[in-house]
């Protein structure tokens, strides 16, 4: 990877912030950060599939998918066993199971099942890769928590947002680019990048900006934030280069 940066013309990443952060330290730069530096380096902001992600045409939701009705949630909610209640704010989270995205591995897939042991009636968790749930989860959820160490883009902010779900994300990479504080979503500040150890600051600022979205369900507030997503352009007609 040195050589092919040394060699290249440009590199090029998926979001302008995510290249000011790989040049920006040893941790951040996975210990290229002085390599990328001798070389030109663009971000683009990445795009998503609008044919796939569509709420208007989503296979696994239904057509004709509106976000003023709470149909969607309240099968979300039955299907994976959670009280129905369309009142309830409802949070979701997709991504795999390792420090990077928020949770980690095996031995965080036994704590997921430990939490629902504690919280029955608002904890559910499902360890295994199913695509029709993950899009139920964009449309149905009210929120989506995306507290990632380091995300060069995401694409699920982009299809919360598309759905008209609300994200909460940590201020990093083309989490900074895509999602504005207060207009289309909640930032929770910038984590640390040490995968190794648990910051207690970190997990406050989770429950912190969570408490933020909920204090906010359901006001005229929410809904215009719900409509600000809903009216960003994520295709590529926009990202595309000239």
């Amino acid at each position: 990877m040195k050589a092919g940066i040394l060699e290249s013309d440009r590199v090029v990443t998926v979001s302008p912030f995510y290249a000011q952060e790989i040049v920006s330290s040893v941790e951040r730069g996975v210990e290229l950060n002085d390599i990328v530096q001798r070389t030109r380096i663009t971000g683009i902001v990445n795009s998503m599939d609008v044919l796939e992600w569509n709420p208007t045409t989503d296979k696994y939701v239904g057509s004709n998918y509106d976000r003023s009705t709470p149909l969607i949630k309240e099968v979300l909610q039955a299907d994976v066993g959670l009280p129905v209640d369309r009142n309830i704010p409802l949070i979701g989270f997709i991504g795999r199971l390792e420090e990077q995205k928020g949770t980690g591995k095996k031995e965080m897939e036994k704590q997921i099942q430990q939490l629902e042991a504690l919280y029955p009636q608002t904890a559910r968790g499902v360890t295994k890769f199913n695509v029709a749930l993950a899009h139920m989860i964009v449309a149905g959820a009210d929120y989506m928590l995306i507290p990632s160490r380091f995300e060069p883009c995401g694409l699920i902010q982009l299809h919360a947002m598309h759905y008209g779900t609300v994200p909460l994300v940590a201020s990093t990479g083309g989490l900074v680019n895509t999602v504005q504080e207060g207009y289309t979503g909640f930032h929770m500040g910038r984590f640390s990048a040490n995968c190794d150890t648990v910051d207690p600051t970190d997990l406050q600022a989770v429950v912190t900006t969570v408490k933020r979205a909920i204090e906010t369900y359901g006001t005229p507030a929410s809904r215009e934030m719900i409509q600000n997503c809903m009216a960003q352009d994520f295709s590529w007609k926009v990202g595309c280069v000239k």
